[in-house]
């Protein structure tokens, strides 16, 4: 079996746009993987066009030789993007290799170790309070345009058999709600954590309490803060919602020291790292002990090469989370990650989506009580709707930069 060609589509996803890799064989069969593009993974798609020349003509049942042959080809410019592309036809390959065997992936692979994938709720109320009159039109869910909002959303999670949900804080001001800095765009304040300039700590603190009022004492609560914060400011922020009882806060740094120190100072555990790729990087970290929880990005690195830093983190007695904010094909993709994985905590997935999303593929995973359940479709479980596809084209929408 020989890889004849390999496509690129994109679709609206409302929010943002949602990509797929097909990669078609001289056998006739076809794998599929999600990848996605946004506002800080810019050029991701040329890259993958010139990265996945080289994988045509070989066999994408060796799918572990074909993703070291395109590292290979990125060696002397390495990076999150280039592994990025690396991973889209890395998932691909093993699409195809586990139809040819009549299997599912995670079986594939090894699995599974379990067959109830634990999820969480993630972006909780972030895109109904930032963009409000677009996610309701789009995806069918009510705004949230203050703290009532927000615990009316809590108590609607938890009605949805949700147990454990994340949030990114958020201002509201004259004109709605915006994302607090997440330190992904330049700014000069990354260090301030003080009342009435740089991080809005009560603000933050009143809407993990108005979520925690609406889903109530047992629904495990995580905060992203993203790269908003420098040692200080991580040390002073963090600390100060300790009583929340958090299950986590995601804090994201270049420094790893800077990290496990903050931590060393915390009651609440603290997750990191999704925005790393590959074993080499994830290693320094793990060995500096910088975070409680170890996140790893399935999409970002390849579901194989995911499972080879889960093991490198199993071996420091760390355990992992998935980093999935994606769409129906990449939920399969982070799921048979996750039931792999011998260290997973929980897997990240976004139940907000649009109207449209579930006829993009032509199967979802069953959620039941807050678990996803495996089934035992061949490959990822699902196949692209490519007159679907069609059907919804990207938006170009100057106002939602994340739209690409």
């Amino acid at each position: 079996m020989r890889i004849t060609r390999i496509e690129l589509l994109h679709a609206d996803g409302g929010w943002r746009t949602i990509s797929y890799l097909k990669l078609s064989t001289d056998e006739g069969l076809t794998g599929w993987s999600e990848f996605n593009e946004t506002v800080w993974n810019p050029g991701l798609t040329p890259v993958l066009q010139a990265v996945s020349v080289a994988a045509v003509g070989r066999d994408p049942r060796a799918f572990a030789s074909i993703a070291a042959v395109l590292h290979a080809t990125l060696k002397l410019a390495p990076g999150g993007v280039g592994c990025q592309a690396v991973a889209a036809v890395e998932n691909a390959c093993i699409d195809v290799a586990a139809k040819a065997a009549g299997v599912p992936a995670w079986r594939l692979l090894g699995g599974p170790v379990r067959e109830r994938i634990p999820v969480y709720w993630s972006h909780a109320g972030l895109f109904r309070a930032t963009i409000p009159d677009a996610f309701e039109r789009d995806a069918g869910s009510p705004p949230v345009r203050g703290l009532d909002d927000y615990k009316a959303l809590g108590e609607e999670i938890r009605a949805k058999g949700f147990k454990a949900l994340k949030t990114n804080p958020v201002i509201f001001g004259p004109k709605g709600g915006t994302m607090a800095n997440t330190g992904i765009r330049a700014t000069p304040d990354l260090d301030l954590a003080g009342a009435g300039r740089g991080y809005p700590l009560n603000s933050v603190i009143t809407q993990l309490e108005a979520l925690r009022d609406g889903a109530g004492p047992d629904m495990e609560i995580m905060l992203d803060l993203n790269f908003s914060l420098r040692g200080e400011g991580m040390r002073r922020v963090a600390g100060a919602l300790d009583h929340l009882g958090l299950a986590w806060m995601e804090i994201d740094t270049d420094v790893p020291a800077a990290l496990a120190d903050v931590r060393g100072g915390l009651v609440t555990p603290v997750a990191s790292l999704e925005s790393l790729h590959g074993l080499v990087q994830y290693r320094p970290w793990l060995e500096a002990r910088a975070c409680d929880m170890v996140l790893i990005d399935p999409m970002w690195n390849g579901v194989y090469s995911s499972l080879r830093i889960a093991a490198l983190a199993d071996a420091f007695g760390f355990n992992v989370a998935v980093h999935n904010c994606y769409g129906r094909l990449g939920d399969r993709q982070a799921a048979a990650f996750a039931a792999l994985a011998p260290n997973l905590r929980i897997m990240e997935m976004e139940p907000d989506d649009v109207r449209w999303h579930g006829d993009l593929v032509d199967a979802s995973l069953v959620l039941e009580d807050s678990s996803l359940i495996l089934d035992e479709r061949p490959g990822w479980g699902c196949e692209v709707n490519e007159e679907a596809v069609r059907a919804h084209l990207p938006r170009s929408d100057p106002a939602r930069p994340w739209l690409v």
